[in-house]
């Protein structure tokens, strides 16, 4: 295929499991960020694949930057996965709004402006309220009600896209992922599990901060949605749940400990549940891009043990996100 994708938000979790893809199957991934901190790159590429991978420093909240360099580029399609998750919406939600509402604006006319005729981003299952029922999968259909900041902005996006679909015929799809886990994943409200395998892997006790059951969604799965909805689909503003596996948290710690079985008690789960309905109902995706890959949950975490295995061997295991005593 050997196709230009401009990525924002590519020194994230699920932006750097993108690139990674992009790379692998020969594409030309341009990267679109303020730069610093590409760790989470090097964490998943070679050498060789980052030297494939372009960088242009900019910022999202900058829409003439935006243009400039999307124009630049040309690519097939725009994955926006740039903004600031739940926590930092909260501290600044003025920030908050500015890099996540108004920067996905700036990326619709950055599209507009370059003839880009598809944009892929990234919505959020907290654009949903809490819910009562944890046994019913929750669909599209549902009346959205967020109780964050975070999902208020997620919801506005959706509502961007839907508009400039029926004014301006960009087509687009939003994807909403709940509790996506792998390597990478060291920020945000539902991070913990990924840490406490980290900290698993060195031996050390953890403790994760809420509790309950949540849709839990590996994050090669989420990357490769991601790349699968901006390489076609169905016209307009689509806008799909995410559906991994649907467990207690406290089912996830029983999988770390099986794959590292000497912590076996020292991680631990406490805390409110997740305000958000633990069970999405993926059938409006899976019906429009029936190839995408599903991968179960021991699976995912034997294979992110295996990988903070391989870093922590060859002294590259970053452990910000881990408790300092």
């Amino acid at each position: 295929m050997n196709d230009s994708y401009f990525v924002t938000g590519a020194l994230g979790c699920i932006g750097a499991w993108v690139v990674r893809q992009l790379v692998e199957r020969g594409d030309r991934p341009v990267v679109f960020d303020l730069g610093g901190d590409a760790r989470r790159l090097r964490d998943l590429l070679s050498a060789d694949g980052m030297a494939r991978v372009q960088f242009v420093a900019g910022d999202i909240t900058d829409l003439d930057a935006c243009k400039s360099a999307v124009a630049a580029c040309k690519p097939r399609a725009i994955i926006h996965l740039a903004g600031l998750q739940v926590p930092f919406c909260r501290q600044d939600p003025a920030l908050g709004a500015r890099v996540n509402v108004l920067g996905t604006i700036h990326v619709f006319e950055a599209a507009l402006a370059a003839g880009v005729a598809r944009v892929v981003y990234a919505s959020s299952a907290a654009v949903f309220g809490p819910s009562e029922d944890d046994g019913t999968a929750v669909s599209e259909s549902v009346a959205t009600a967020p109780v964050t900041h975070y999902g208020v902005y997620k919801q506005a996006n959706e509502g961007t896209a839907r508009i400039y679909w029926l004014e301006k015929k960009l087509a687009s799809v939003g994807l909403r992922p709940l509790t996506v886990y792998g390597v990478g994943r060291d920020q945000g409200m539902t991070s913990g599990p990924t840490s406490a395998m980290k900290a698993a892997v060195l031996g050390r006790p953890f403790h994760i901060g809420f509790s309950g059951p949540t849709d839990f969604h590996y994050v090669g799965d989420t990357a490769a949605a991601f790349v699968a909805c901006a390489d076609g689909g169905p016209p307009g503003a689509s806008v799909y749940n995410l559906h991994g596996e649907t467990v207690d948290v406290a089912e996830v710690v029983r999988a770390i400990e099986a794959e590292c079985p000497a912590v076996r008690g020292l991680i631990t789960v406490s805390g409110p549940r997740i305000p958000i309905p633990p069970h999405l109902d993926d059938q409006a995706i899976r019906a429009a891009y029936p190839q995408l890959p599903h991968t179960q949950l021991a699976v995912g975490v034997r294979a992110t043990v295996r990988r903070f295995r391989e870093l922590q061997a060859a002294g590259t295991l970053d452990v910000r996100d881990l408790p300092t005593t």
